[in-house]
């Protein structure tokens, strides 16, 4: 079989991306090529680079250049882009170059709480507030709008009455960490 690459986006900690990257270190058939964020900063960058990890910077001005992220993936050979926590829109150019082969993950079981703007503890207060018994995660193909891509996978989990943010943070986090590795070795390491 070939060899998969795969690029992880995130604009942020990269919790789910370094769990990305560690996931598949030394996999027969997936190879993280690299990490992509949009802020230098981002405690992601460091991380991603500590292990030994190529990690590329494209500042939001340049991310809606049309070609600028078809041409960093295809210089690296890119089968397939992991978006955990890119907080950026996807450009349409490349989201029509890698059609079903841009992953997203979001902290819902969507269609419920998507959407420009929801993201985070935003996604996880508006969830509490409605008084909502069962939260989860949702893994999409991503399209031309924030969050209505053909949905892969959904996992969830129950909520207490009056549970705390942190707890519903908690929750989701090890649904992501579980979950999102697991799924994208299914979707790339199909014959």
């Amino acid at each position: 079989m070939v060899r998969q690459k795969i690029a992880v986006f995130a604009s942020g900690t990269g919790s789910n991306a370094l769990n990305i990257i560690s996931y598949f270190e030394n996999h027969p058939q997936i190879e993280v090529a690299f990490v992509l964020s949009n802020k230098a900063d981002a405690p992601v960058v460091d991380a991603a680079r500590k292990l030994g990890i190529e990690t590329v910077i494209v500042p939001n001005e340049r991310i809606e250049t049309p070609g600028v992220l078809i041409d960093i993936c295809k210089e690296r050979k890119v089968n397939g882009i992991i978006l955990a926590g890119f907080l950026r829109k996807i450009p349409m150019d490349f989201v029509e170059h890698y059609e079903n082969r841009i992953l997203n993950i979001h902290p819902s079981l969507l269609p419920k709480y998507g959407g420009a703007g929801m993201y985070g503890k935003l996604v996880h207060e508006a969830v509490r507030a409605a008084g909502e018994v069962e939260t989860g995660i949702t893994i999409h193909y991503v399209n031309s709008e924030y969050d209505k891509g053909e949905i892969i996978a959904q996992f969830s989990c129950p909520l207490e009455a009056g549970e705390p943010l942190e707890s519903i943070l908690e929750k989701i986090h090890r649904l992501e960490m579980e979950h999102f590795p697991r799924v994208i070795e299914e979707l790339f390491t199909r014959s």
